[in-house]
């Protein structure tokens, strides 16, 4: 039996997470809204994450850190940064930490639908 995959959204910006939270429905994937990283890591959902869409700059932990954490506990699902202030030394240590991708605010949908398909497994 196949699941829909769950994409969570993390970011402290409310319009943000709703229209990544649309488009991601919109593509027929599950979508779960989180306002910041402390809350997502505290609700358990990176067990049944498939892709996780996080700002890095957030109010409290990053998404950097964030995935960090994720990553040292061996749960990190396939990761999508965001980022309105994206730097080389920002863009080497989200990928060379094993996210797919840091994209630049504002981003093309025509991206973020790319690199959730990449991340989901449906180039």
């Amino acid at each position: 039996m196949q699941t829909t995959p769950v994409v969570s959204i993390v970011d402290d910006d409310l319009a943000v997470r709703r229209a990544l939270g649309s488009l991601v429905r919109s593509l027929g994937w599950e979508a779960r809204l989180f306002e910041s990283a402390e809350a997502f890591l505290a609700s358990g959902e990176a067990a049944v994450t498939t892709c996780l869409i996080s700002d890095i700059r957030m109010s409290g932990m990053s998404g950097i850190e964030m995935h960090e954490r994720l990553v040292a506990q061996g749960a990190a699902p396939a990761t999508i940064f965001v980022s309105a202030y994206p730097t080389p030394a920002l863009h080497a240590r989200a990928t060379g930490n094993g996210a797919l991708v840091l994209l630049q605010k504002p981003y093309q949908v025509s991206a973020m639908t790319h690199w959730l398909s990449v991340a989901l497994g449906n180039p």
